[in-house]
């Protein structure tokens, strides 16, 4: 028995109950007892029935409630070992497009030194033939012009057929590429598809989600431009939760979207700015920039997120890579800075040391540092999160010259990064990028 046949028993049984009741006794001075009681029992027997009926449908319920988790669990399983399955043909991919690379530059510097082998055995024997004495009236086969140009001609076959091989393995090469391509791109939309099943899957276990998009359409951030199939490094618009929408430059790597907080690289931008500069942000996203505190506050109160600190050296090498996970506190507590150091192979210092994190970030007209004996923004020039105006600032000031040492800038104003050993070598670009930690 169902719900609104319960309900349908019910208002019978409260319409027989109240037309058998008398409305003016003295309308029905005989009533008979025996009646009324009778009515009681009816009326008690149907409200028997209907809580029955519940207690059945409730039973019901949980059965179809526990096969429907059932049924999730067997899903998740299945969503995990595609996700494993799916990892396994992206690393097999990325071995298969390095061997390619090698095989192509293994078979051109092969065919390239055979040629040029040939062409100095060439040169060689006809310099043989050149300096070789004349012999007048010879006309041997194996001396004069004849041979040099039969011995040219054959040569030039066999450069022939070289040069048609070269370009047959290059056609093969290409086409491989090709594959290769297609390849990569079925598998970023079945990391997309995975992604979604998962969303749906939690959609379905009634769990609360945090939506990808906002009411405008706006992804969060650069890593949800990637799964969106955004491939390409460039400006973007995004708009994190609880904040309005902003422009943001997106790094697009094999692994994800990176979102770029901060850039150095020509020293175009003067970082030697204030607190509000600092907290709203500045300078060109196609070139040098400060993203803004309160935008990345906005997007590190997402979840839990990761910083990537990118430095290069005056000849524009790479010379430190360090990953970090990091949140970053609101205005309230001055923009503190909570830093726990990832590994990261090749790294040779850190930023910060565990009793360092947590420093609030500083400017000229806040002096939030630590320091007991000065304004180290106002010192150091630019803002950054001070401890006793030592260790490094990112945003000092551009050195003047390419490779012109810190030293000779007045106290310490220049960019600079101390390392572990305490060498403090000039800086001519950085770069601090942040992501989800989930992007693996």
């Amino acid at each position: 028995m169902n719900t609104p046949q319960h309900l349908t028993l019910l208002v019978a049984i409260l319409v027989h109950a109240a037309v058998a009741f008398p409305t003016d006794r003295r309308a029905a001075p005989g009533r008979d007892k025996k009646a009324a009681w009778e009515d009681m029992n009816v009326m008690a027997h149907g409200l028997l029935q209907l809580g029955q009926g519940l207690k059945e449908h409730v039973d019901k319920t949980k059965a179809q409630m526990r096969d429907v988790n059932a049924r999730l669990k067997a899903f998740n399983f299945t969503v995990a070992e595609m996700e494993r399955r799916q990892l396994e043909r992206d690393e097999t991919l990325e071995a298969r497009n390095k061997g390619v690379e090698e095989e192509r530059e293994k078979l051109a510097k092969t065919q390239s030194d055979d040629v040029h082998s040939r062409m100095d055995r060439l040169e060689e024997k006809v310099d043989e033939v050149l300096k070789g004495p004349a012999r007048v009236g010879n006309h041997s086969d194996h001396t004069g012009v004849p041979f040099i140009q039969r011995l040219m001609a054959a040569q030039s076959r066999r450069i022939d057929q070289l040069v048609e091989k070269i370009k047959q393995q290059q056609d093969k090469l290409e086409k491989q590429s090709l594959q290769l391509q297609t390849l990569q791109i079925k598998v970023a939309e079945k990391r997309v598809k995975s992604h979604r099943r998962r969303d749906e899957e939690t959609a379905l276990r009634g769990e609360p989600q945090e939506p990808s998009r906002d009411a405008s359409g706006l992804a969060r951030d650069c890593h949800h431009l990637f799964l969106r199939g955004k491939q390409v490094s460039g400006v973007y618009k995004i708009q994190p939760q609880n904040s309005q929408p902003f422009n943001v430059f997106c790094e697009m790597t094999s692994e994800g979207g990176w979102t770029v907080i901060q850039k150095r690289h020509d020293g175009s931008e003067n970082f030697n700015q204030l607190w509000e500069s600092y907290k709203k942000g500045f300078g060109n996203l196609n070139g040098e920039f400060w993203l803004g505190l309160e935008n990345i506050r906005a997007l590190s109160s997402q979840g839990q997120h990761v910083l990537q600190v990118e430095l290069s050296d005056c000849a524009g090498q790479r010379r430190l890579e360090a990953r970090y996970r990091f949140r970053l506190d609101g205005e309230e507590e001055k923009f503190a800075l909570h830093l726990e150091q990832e590994a990261s192979p090749g790294a040779e210092e850190t930023m910060a040391t565990p009793e360092e994190s947590g420093l609030p970030f500083s400017t000229a007209d806040r002096d939030n540092d630590l320091a007991s004996d000065g304004n180290c923004a106002a010192l150091l020039s630019g803002g950054w999160w001070f401890s006793d105006c030592g260790g490094a600032n990112l945003n000092g000031r551009y050195p003047r010259r390419q490779c012109e040492h810190r030293r000779r800038q007045p106290r310490r104003q220049a960019l600079f990064w101390t390392s572990a050993r305490g060498q403090d070598a000039p800086l001519k670009g950085t770069l601090l990028k942040i992501a989800p930690a989930t992007m693996k």
